[in-house]
């Protein structure tokens, strides 16, 4: 429980970090977003409007008492209103944040259903057709840009075949299959990449655990074949493939705009360009905000999952 704890607490100094440089880098940001608020086809808004919104948005206050608030509101799930229209950064946040995590989720199904049993298949006839074939697949898979692979699967699954809209997006309550006929192109889009890498992982991983000791005498001492693999090697195998796994999950989180622009998905990414663009602060901080302490959250989980694996790790 201790190192439990220990993993925890270090998570949390991390957030209160990862909050204190996102707000800081922000407010250096050249630029008054009441002015550019109010500020319309180019004509300069009147200075009393500029104040009268600065003081309606807070930014008239100190920069610690704002920083201070920033973290208040935090604590509570309050992380303020839209400068745009006024409405709740939590409930757009939440919104965005559900359709970014479907496509990363389906990705990463993808990932494991076909990656893991395709690396261990390769490791396990290493040199042999399937092993040379997997590998180039793996290697063209990780060397094309997810803009590319998405053009192609709508050329061919739109256009040509006209098996599958060119994208878009529907609620799952409104409609189960064309929500998950929307949803099969950016997630393959995405997964693509995502396999070839889990493949190569554990590609890797197990033919490394292969030449250990422990299995030699597994073998040795007349352990089954099926034994040796799933008691001794896959299960040691695991342990790199779901540390890769957990950090490229993370990474996408903030790394599916192009995806989503491609695919016209109203996720994460895209609230997040619009706020940049539109200078809305307390949208902006949430969605990095968000981000950082998913991938956090990510990363322990990660190290939990790997104490369960392997406990000799819960020692360092």
């Amino acid at each position: 429980m201790a190192w439990v704890a220990q993993r925890i607490a270090i998570s949390l100094v991390l957030i209160w970090i990862v909050t204190t440089i996102v707000f800081m880098a922000i407010h250096l940001v050249p630029g008054d977003p009441a002015e550019a608020l109010l500020t319309q086809g180019g004509m300069a808004a009147d200075p009393a409007l500029i104040h009268q919104l600065r003081v309606d948005l807070g930014l008239d206050r100190p920069i610690l008492v704002q920083y201070a608030g920033q973290l208040g509101g935090m604590l509570t799930g309050d992380l303020g209103q839209s400068m745009m229209d006024g409405a709740p950064v939590t409930g757009l946040i939440a919104q965005r944040l559900g359709r970014t995590l479907e496509l990363i989720a389906a990705a990463a199904v993808l990932a494991v259903v076909f990656g893991l049993p395709s690396g261990t298949a390769a490791a396990l006839r290493q040199g042999g057709w399937f092993d040379r074939l997997a590998s180039g697949i793996a290697a063209v898979s990780m060397a094309m840009p997810v803009f590319v692979i998405g053009t192609l699967l709508i050329m061919l699954f739109a256009q040509q075949l006209r098996l599958m809209p060119a994208g878009g997006y529907v609620p799952f309550l409104q409609d189960p299959a064309q929500h998950v006929i929307l949803l099969a192109m950016p997630a393959i889009t995405i997964g693509v990449g995502l396999i070839a890498i889990v493949f190569r992982m554990t590609r890797a991983a197990v033919l490394d655990v292969m030449t250990r000791d422990y299995v030699r005498t597994a073998r040795a001492k007349g352990v089954s074949r099926r034994r040796v693999l799933t008691r001794h090697v896959i299960r040691n195998a695991l342990m790199p493939v779901v540390t890769v796994l957990a950090l490229h999950l993370g990474t996408l989180l903030g790394g599916t705009v192009l995806v989503e622009f491609v695919f016209n998905w109203p996720g994460l990414s895209g609230l997040l360009v619009d706020a940049v663009n539109a200078r809305d602060y307390p949208v902006v901080i949430g969605v990095v905000l968000t981000v950082s302490i998913l991938f956090i959250l990510l990363n322990l989980s990660v190290e939990l999952l790997y104490g369960v694996l392997d406990p000799r790790s819960r020692q360092t």
